[in-house]
């Protein structure tokens, strides 16, 4: 498993998704919209564990509080914007998880802190949280204030972002490590987007909320096989680290074999020749490319183009 400095990186995140369920008049029938979270690993690029929620169940973090359990004493979490509040940094403290997360301009107006940092001009500072406040942990115990350390990194583009974690060892962890540490965060949401359009994670075969979640869960096995199936046939093929496996040539080459494989039929002949066609379509990785995305909404399919 690939580490950053001892850690197994973890990133967190959620998603929108719009099933392409008709009218009925099930009992248990599944809701439309949807809310997949998934702790992601990206070093290796497998998917740790996913879970469905409502849009109005619950938040972002509780579905991380969830899952804090799925964690290693040696792991490191990455988060985004959304994340970020005093009961979760108090939470992930009391459970000893090292973390990094992105503070500038987050959600519920941010802290006073962190604005204070970016008009310091410093290049990291250790800060002291307000505690939280009853309305966000009403039934929770933990220490009322919390030191973090605040890193500032500056983005090629001249963009100026606040990463707050619990990492206080300046020599094992200088402040210059943390800008690489959170870009890795970002494969997270090439999974979701691969899910979403390469496996068709929205197209569901059944319109119960059990068919949803077997669907999902059956399409993000096969993604996690895919990936194995890739780094196997880049070890096998002795490959160069910049070269990579096409994840598009990988889903289309093991769709053929994959009945037979979770059926445990004798494939072993055919999954070697796959493996050998995999490492045949790589690409180039180039470091430190930036190809920003246009600001625009987020658009779903509309249902008449959701195959069932």
């Amino acid at each position: 498993m690939p580490r950053w400095r001892s850690l197994r990186l973890v990133a967190a995140d959620a998603a929108t998704v719009r099933f392409s369920l008709r009218a009925g008049h099930l009992a248990r029938a599944a809701p439309p919209d949807q809310i997949l979270f998934g702790l992601f690993l990206p070093g290796a690029e497998l998917m740790l564990a996913t879970s469905l929620h409502g849009i109005e169940e619950c938040g972002e973090r509780q579905m991380l509080a969830e899952h804090l359990d799925r964690l290693l004493s040696d792991d490191l979490l990455l988060l985004d914007r959304g994340y970020p509040s005093p009961w979760l940094v108090a939470l992930l403290n009391d459970r000893a998880i090292s973390f990094c997360t992105r503070v500038e301009k987050a959600g519920d107006g941010g802290f006073a802190c962190v604005r204070a940092f970016l008009r310091s001009g410093l290049d990291e500072q250790v800060v002291t949280l307000n505690a939280p406040s009853k309305r966000d942990a009403p039934t929770t115990s933990l220490p009322t204030r919390q030191q973090v350390r605040l890193v500032r990194h500056v983005a090629p583009n001249g963009k100026v972002r606040v990463l707050m974690t619990n990492l206080f060892d300046t020599r094992r962890f200088p402040a210059s490590a943390f800008g690489d540490l959170y870009h890795k965060r970002w494969p997270i949401e090439e999974a979701f987007k691969r899910l979403k359009h390469r496996l068709n994670l929205e197209h569901v075969s059944g319109l119960s909320q059990q068919s949803v979640v077997q669907d999902v869960a059956a399409k993000i096995m096969c993604d996690n096989l895919q990936t194995l199936a890739g780094l196997t046939a880049h070890d096998q093929a002795d490959l160069r680290a910049v070269e990579r496996i096409n994840h598009a040539y990988a889903h289309t080459a093991l769709k053929p074999v994959m009945p037979a494989l979770l059926l445990g039929m004798k494939v072993a002949k055919h999954l070697r020749g796959v493996l050998k066609l995999l490492a045949k379509h790589t690409y180039l990785h180039r470091e430190n490319q930036s190809k920003p995305r246009k600001s625009r909404p987020k658009s779903h399919k509309f249902m008449t183009q959701k195959p069932c």
